[in-house]
């Protein structure tokens, strides 16, 4: 007799979240972590949580000073900046640490992906994992408004007119769908100060909130059922998690903060833009050159600025769907494949990042 489909989740989400398995003897004093050529991602993993972890705080100190209004907003961010003791340090160890967040994150996601860590039963934890790759980027799109200045407001601008473009795909009668969600996103017609609240909400508030919850929810899963075997072979060795594995993440975390602090200390994060880019915004006046987002968006502003947005769009949907479904997708994919595979992906994200814009301009003339 068929086993009803209440019934079947109930026993797929028992044995993804073995709860029987929840004491401190299986999670920790017994847990081992295979050592191979592919176990760095283990480590990549703890460093996104770490930077995630310096995120919350130095985020916690600059929402004492900052003002979250269009009048307001780029002075509170320049008083922060030359005005309050260890203000610029605070906050460049805020945009530096972002930035070595989301690619932990990226590095964490592609390592997994090449060791198969999808494999049941763990595809609860992949799935958190994709969640969490997302909420990052959420992250950082809405935090890169809230400096209130010419290159946050225009980027932001480009990003949500990119919605709007979707309407002319749709349907006569969901054509205007797309700017109904644009302009809910937008909180106006036009970016201004509703825009900045909501965006502000989200970073803050909203978008923490749920990832709390999803990096919880991975933690548990990973713990519970201990790191994926990685590769097909046997390991060299086994690393006891506790104090063996605990004490060489610390030791990653330890370096990581030395060269963010030092990096914060001596290569402010405005630096690397010119300045016409960091004027207070002015809704009068011309859009300066050189706008684009940041550079975890490369590997799709490139792409949209040469191809056709329909395509942009298959793309990138069947690729957020395609990293949902992978644990059955690459059911029977052996990790050889697998790594090939990841390794594609890296290639093509670097390649975008650093020479994208050297493409665009050799296709372009």
């Amino acid at each position: 007799m068929k086993q009803p489909l209440v019934s079947t989740l109930f026993d797929f989400i028992a044995s993804r979240i073995p709860l029987h398995k929840l004491d401190v003897r299986h999670m920790i004093t017994e847990k081992e972590v295979p050592v191979h050529r592919m176990s760095w991602g283990y480590y990549v993993g703890g460093l996104a949580l770490f930077f995630f972890i310096i995120q919350v705080f130095t985020g916690m100190m600059l929402l004492f000073y900052y003002e979250p209004t269009v009048s307001e907003a780029h002075e509170s961010v320049e008083y922060i900046t030359h005005f309050v003791t260890m203000g610029a340090l605070i906050r460049n160890l805020h945009a530096w640490s972002a930035s070595f967040m989301i690619f932990c994150v990226i590095a964490h996601m592609l390592s997994a992906l090449a060791m198969k860590a999808f494999a049941k039963p763990r595809e609860i934890t992949w799935i958190a994992g994709v969640l969490l790759l997302l909420i990052t980027f959420g992250f950082g799109f809405t935090g890169y408004l809230l400096p209130w200045n010419q290159i946050a407001v225009n980027a932001t601008k480009v990003g949500l007119a990119s919605i709007d473009q979707m309407g002319q795909y749709l349907p006569a009668a969901l054509s205007h769908l797309a700017e109904d969600v644009r302009v809910t996103i937008q909180g106006a017609p036009a970016i201004g100060q509703a825009t900045l609240s909501r965006f502000f909400a989200l970073h803050v508030v909203i978008l923490p909130l749920m990832i709390f919850g999803v990096i919880g929810l991975h933690v548990l899963s990973v713990q519970l059922h201990g790191m994926s075997p990685g590769i097909e072979d046997k390991p060299r060795r086994k690393d006891k998690f506790f104090p063996i594995f605990i004490l060489k993440d610390f030791k990653e975390w330890g370096i990581a903060f030395l060269v963010l602090f030092i990096l914060s200390l001596c290569l402010p994060f405005d630096s690397l833009f010119p300045y016409p880019l960091l004027e207070p915004y002015n809704a009068l006046g011309s859009t300066p050159d050189g706008i684009k987002p940041e550079w975890y968006f490369y590997f799709v502003y490139y792409p949209m600025e040469l191809l056709p947005f329909w395509v942009i769009i298959v793309v990138m949907t069947f690729a957020t769907l395609g990293l949902f479904a992978a644990p059955w997708i690459f059911k029977g994919t052996s990790h050889k494949t697998m790594r090939w595979i990841a390794s594609a992906i890296a290639a093509y994200m670097i390649v975008m990042t650093l020479f994208g814009e050297n493409i665009y301009h050799a296709i372009k003339g």
